[in-house]
């Protein structure tokens, strides 16, 4: 297989060091530089023309979107990663009109992170995270590139609040799955389904169950 070089840029010096770390332990991966921010990922990317730009999404001086989109209109042939913990659909929305290859979440293992760097490096995207087949295919075909897609029961203002994630374990919860019986359907941590649990409850300003119960049959759930 061919070589790889790949760029990091990252504003956090251990997060840097760890994926140096996992990438150059995969022979075909070569780190040819790191920056700290935007800004150093785009004069990076000028000056060392890597085959792969690993690149956070928030930095101070000028955010990894931004810093992919100028990429993007200066015609590079560098292709990129957004690395985030967000799995939200706008960071999403935003990375792809930008002109990203893929999108991966800061908690992804290494066969998922060599998997997405050898796919986007052979022409392909990739994305991890809490996303679907429609979405991402909407927005690889650059449908709503500058509105994010209406999640389920778009007719309320409460509703739009949550993420279609969010939505689909408040289906879960109203027919009664537990928190582990959800990670297990969607193949997330039980601490994960807990975060969108709270999350969601506290975007619909519900304290309990029979609240969050009151709440969605307003709203159309049930």
């Amino acid at each position: 297989m061919n070589q790889i070089n790949i760029l990091l840029v990252d504003d956090h010096l251990l997060v840097r060091n760890g994926l140096r770390s996992l990438l150059e332990s995969e022979p075909n991966f070569t780190v040819v530089g790191e920056g700290t921010n935007g800004q150093e990922g785009v004069d990076l990317t000028l000056e060392l023309n890597p085959d792969i730009l690993i690149i956070d999404v928030r930095m101070p001086i000028m955010n990894g979107i931004e810093a992919v989109a100028k990429l993007t209109e200066l015609g590079t042939s560098t292709r990129s990663i957004i690395l985030s913990m967000h799995d939200s659909e706008e960071y999403i929305l935003k990375a792809i009109s930008a002109g990203a290859s893929g999108y991966l979440l800061k908690d992804t293992n290494k066969d998922e992170f060599v998997k997405a760097i050898t796919s986007v490096h052979g022409g392909g995207k990739y994305f991890s995270g809490d996303t679907t087949d429609a979405i991402v295919k909407s927005l690889i075909n650059g449908v709503g590139s500058q509105t994010k897609p209406s999640p389920i029961h778009s007719s309320t203002s409460e509703v739009s609040k949550l993420t279609k994630k969010e939505s689909e374990i408040l289906e879960f919860i109203l027919n009664g799955f537990t928190n582990l019986e959800i990670a297990e359907k969607l193949g997330k941590s039980k601490r994960t389904i807990e975060t969108h649990r709270f999350n969601l409850m506290k975007k619909l300003d519900v304290k309990n169950l029979v609240e969050l119960s009151k709440k969605a049959q307003e709203l159309g759930f049930q």
